[in-house]
């Protein structure tokens, strides 16, 4: 019943890796399923919660939290619809992903994981790494992106990365004694780092 979470540097193949390693152990790869279970217990759409991660810690959304209160946001949104901002989404990260790690057998990606499930017995903890530039060329290649917009995605991705960790009051999230497994994507391929996760997964559940 391991609980392999996925914490990545952009562009370094979270999203490709997390998806193999599910995909070769028959487990349950929590991406979008974090943002659904997070909308529903919050009472509002995918659509927002998605759109609220891109905005996560950005002084967009600490203006907003702090000026809008909550009577007011009652008022308009009545019973039917509900309210989120940092502290509230934060709070149902960290419960969904205790309940995804209860449930076992699930590749978790990034969103603070490997802090959230730090003292859980079967966890295993990744972290993934490459230089700038392979990253760019990374989201070039897979998502058909032009350099122009694979460099902003990547640069504005690592900002929100460390917004986020600071709001969870950490910063020391790329230090590697956090992890079980480091990994350099420069000096490897994903299906060579796919066999390694998965090897040191099925250690994990031979421990238990």
């Amino acid at each position: 019943m391991a609980v392999i979470t996925v914490s990545r540097q952009f562009g370094a193949g979270g999203i490709t890796l997390g998806k193999m390693v599910a995909d070769e152990l028959g487990y349950t790869f929590a991406d979008s399923y974090v943002v659904q279970r997070v909308a529903k217990e919050a009472n509002v759409s995918t659509h927002w919660v998605e759109s609220f991660e891109k905005e996560a810690g950005s002084k967009l959304s600490r203006f907003i939290s702090s000026m809008v209160s909550q009577r007011w946001l009652d008022r308009v949104l009545g019973d039917e619809r509900g309210y989120l901002d940092e502290q509230i989404y934060l709070d149902y990260l960290v419960l969904i992903i205790a309940q995804f790690a209860d449930e076992g057998n699930v590749v978790i990606l990034g969103r603070g994981s490997q802090y959230i499930l730090n003292d859980h017995p079967d966890a295993v903890h990744i972290l993934l790494v490459d230089e700038p530039e392979n990253r760019i060329k990374f989201m070039m290649d897979r998502y058909e992106m032009d350099r122009k917009k694979a460099e902003r995605t990547v640069n504005n991705e690592d900002r929100r990365r460390a917004s986020l960790y600071k709001r969870l009051g950490k910063a020391d999230y790329e230090d590697p004694r956090l992890y079980d497994l480091v990994l350099n994507m420069s000096q490897m391929t994903l299906e060579t780092a796919r066999d390694r996760v998965c090897d040191l997964a099925k250690q994990k559940n031979a421990e238990s």
